[in-house]
């Protein structure tokens, strides 16, 4: 008979409950971050036909890192590799009837048959947070201060992150108008700006030089140079500088400044991988040296809604995955110490464990988590149970303690004993609950 592996499908994690633990953690900074804005929990199908995502999102994901398969109706189907085309339909779908400025933000897990790497699996969970229906800078204004109470509510200071700010509307200014590209050369300089973190400086030239025609390389290389050298708006090139798209981002900085947004920096180079974004787009970057990389990002898609036949609709969103900011936490020793859900582990001593059951039922019913050893293990074998799942006190329940109706109550941390009753014990766990 051949054996079956232990191991999950590659890419994909198993989360034991100490893992579990800590998703969980994230996921409630998220949802109480979002809610604290007003926006609202939504969901939808982990399936989507593949023309959801055939002309809304990137060649890279539709063509190399769905998964798909035709369904039994001959369809074929993707299992979502990102929430925004799905949002984006659900909007489309009761355009009239929802109210606005609308905001969601949902949590889903979504695939991708990528390299698993470091921050980057096959199966992920992320939040998505968008805001539709505000045409204004107001609403990238709110999504990147939510992106950094985001950070903040993880505990992170203003200098272990930076928050990358560009314009996708500059962006496509300067590949035809300054750099005089073709759409196609256009599209292809974009991927390139994309990637250029990831590939040394010659290899960068190399492949810009490859994408300009003979006429344009000389100029095109120069120009390229000069753009790159920007480290704020008043750096860029005088063609742009005095361009609405400058002008437009230049009051976005204005108003983070206004809103003490302290990690924010212009990055020309900043273009985000999905072809669907029109205008502003960021990214939070980690600055710890062990994980520089991106965090998460986002931007504005105000085209999306209405590619699904009803009227145009601006919308504004991020999303962050559960991978990248677990790192983040990690690298910056900001992931807590997390236990167990369970409140009490009751040991038994002798002929006790029907005593033990009531008790742990009205524990119960006063809000504590408790669990009963029912292995009739020896008492110091019930401890190490206990002490394994990480569970914080221990409660002994002997014949004395039956008869007396008060039990001990053992802090595992602090290993301090108190006797007491039930209703002592609930205060007890509440006081230190709070």
């Amino acid at each position: 008979m051949t054996k079956l592996s232990t191991q999950p499908y590659k890419g994909a994690r198993d989360f034991y409950p100490e893992d579990k633990r800590l998703q969980n953690y994230i996921f409630s900074i998220w949802a109480k971050v979002c809610q604290s804005y007003g926006y609202e929990e939504y969901t939808a199908p982990v399936l989507e036909p593949i023309e959801l995502y055939a002309s809304k999102t990137s060649d890279e994901i539709v063509n190399e890192q769905t998964y798909s398969f035709s369904d039994r109706g001959g369809r074929t189907i993707v299992m979502r590799p990102e929430m925004t085309p799905s949002v984006s339909r659900m909007v489309a779908a009761r355009r009239q009837e929802l109210p606005y400025p609308l905001r969601w933000y949902s949590i889903p897990d979504c695939w991708r048959y990528e390299r698993p790497q470091r921050g980057r699996n096959r199966q992920f969970w992320q939040l998505n947070a968008d805001i539709f229906g505000v045409p204004t800078v107001d609403a990238d204004l709110e999504m990147i201060s939510m992106a950094d109470a985001m950070m903040k509510a993880f505990g992170a200071k203003s200098d272990m992150y930076q928050i990358k700010v560009n314009s996708r509307k500059l962006i496509n200014l300067i590949m035809t108008s300054y750099l005089e590209l073709d759409d196609m050369q256009s599209k292809q300089m974009i991927r390139l700006f994309d990637k250029k973190d990831k590939l040394e400086p010659t290899d960068f030239v190399s492949q810009a030089s490859a994408i300009l025609n003979d006429e344009q390389k000389v100029a095109g290389l120069d120009k390229l140079k000069v753009l790159l050298k920007a480290k704020t708006l008043a750096e860029l090139p005088e063609e742009i500088t005095n361009t609405q798209a400058v002008k437009e981002i230049q009051i976005l900085f204005s108003l983070l400044a206004d809103h003490q947004i302290e990690s924010v920096r212009f990055d020309i180079t900043l273009m985000r991988g999905f072809d669907y974004y029109t205008d502003i787009v960021f990214e939070v970057f980690d600055l710890h040296h062990d994980n520089n990389r991106a965090v998460f990002g986002g931007g504005r898609y105000d085209g999306l809604v209405e590619k699904f036949g009803v009227e145009a609709l601006p919308a504004v969103g991020f999303a962050i995955g559960d991978a990248p900011i677990e790192n983040f936490l990690q690298s910056h020793l900001l992931d807590p110490l997390l236990r167990s859900t369970t409140d009490v582990y009751v040991v038994t001593v002798g002929d006790t464990l029907g005593q033990a059951q009531d008790v742990a039922k009205a524990l119960r019913l006063a809000g504590v988590n408790v669990a009963v050893d029912i292995t009739d293990k020896k008492p110091e074998k019930q401890v190490k149970t206990a002490l394994k799942l990480g569970v914080q006190y221990l409660l002994f329940i002997g014949q004395e303690e039956v008869e007396q109706q008060k039990y001990i109550l053992r802090n595992v941390e602090s290993q301090q004993e108190d006797v007491l009753d039930i209703d002592g014990i609930v205060t007890k766990i509440n006081n230190i609950a709070q």
